[in-house]
């Protein structure tokens, strides 16, 4: 018995370890996190935002420079949302938390047929309001727990359905250029952060809106991406390497290459052949 029990612990400091070093290297690589931030660590009841807060939490206690963390729970009055979850988890562990209270979901069920999804409402209302109350709080960034996977889903999600080669960044600035939204999950795996959320027993709240429908692209994409795990083990690891390699050269955006420039053809065009180019002769 006391074997089994040291080699669970032992696989679950692995796990903390790594998960501590992604986080930490996410952190490096994007400077996400400076002196004197005030951080707002949006909750949201799931696997990912527990993890996230807690090894953010982790990484706080040795980090060489100061910084503020805050719990912001966005309460958007589901139906039989558990209220009491989240206040009773986040006063056990002692840390500084809000909740807002908001009742987007009556409004996506009001506007969004039933056959259809309702991720896109409820994610830009949810935006909204994450922005403005970042604003007036005054938080200098936004914590999201999206991971490695989300990052990924979202990549052929954009080619497949928007016809962009783009995908979920791990810093980036608002729309409205007044919040900076950082991701320190970007470079963690999904089963981590679930055998993680499974070890330390966090309270989970399931999602009863967006995220109990069968009909989600999302979920087909995440589907197809297991099934080639499946069959090719580490295509995934491959996928999200090529995020961090782009070759624009190789690829055919005009505004990120200047092919125009390239080569000694250019500079002997004649304007016959500029008239062919642009369809002014057969």
């Amino acid at each position: 018995m006391q074997a089994v029990q040291r080699k669970e612990k032992y696989s679950h400091d692995k796990l903390k370890k790594r998960l501590r070093r992604n986080v930490g290297r996410a952190i490096a690589d994007f400077n996400m996190i400076e002196a004197d931030d005030r951080i707002m660590v949006c909750l949201s009841g799931g696997a990912d935002s527990y993890t996230m807060l807690d090894i953010l939490q982790n990484l706080k206690r040795n980090a060489p420079i100061e910084f503020e963390l805050v719990a912001v729970n966005l309460d958007q009055k589901q139906p039989g949302f558990p209220e009491h979850i989240l206040p009773n988890y986040l006063d056990a562990i002692g840390i500084n938390y809000h909740i807002i209270e908001e009742d987007t979901y009556s409004v996506v069920k009001r506007v969004i047929p039933e056959n259809k999804t309702y991720c896109g409402l409820c994610s830009r209302l949810r935006r909204g309001i994450i922005y403005r109350f970042a604003r007036e709080q005054g938080y200098t960034k936004i914590a999201l727990g999206h991971h490695r996977e989300d990052i990924i889903e979202t990549l052929f999600l954009n080619m497949f359905y928007g016809g962009r080669l783009k995908s979920m960044p791990a810093k980036l600035l608002s729309d409205d250029g007044e919040n900076i939204v950082i991701r320190p999950l970007a470079y963690c795996s999904e089963i981590d952060i679930k055998t993680y959320a499974e070890k330390k027993a966090f309270p989970i709240i399931p999602c009863t809106l967006c995220g109990s429908q069968d009909n989600m692209q999302r979920k087909a994409i995440k589907k197809m991406l297991t099934d080639w795990n499946k069959k090719k083990p580490g295509r995934v690891e491959s996928i999200f390497t090529s995020i961090q390699n782009i070759v624009p050269s190789h690829l055919l955006d005009t505004s990120e290459f200047d092919f125009e420039k390239l080569g000694a053809l250019n500079d002997q065009h004649t304007p016959d052949i500029d008239a062919w180019l642009s369809g002014g002769r057969d």
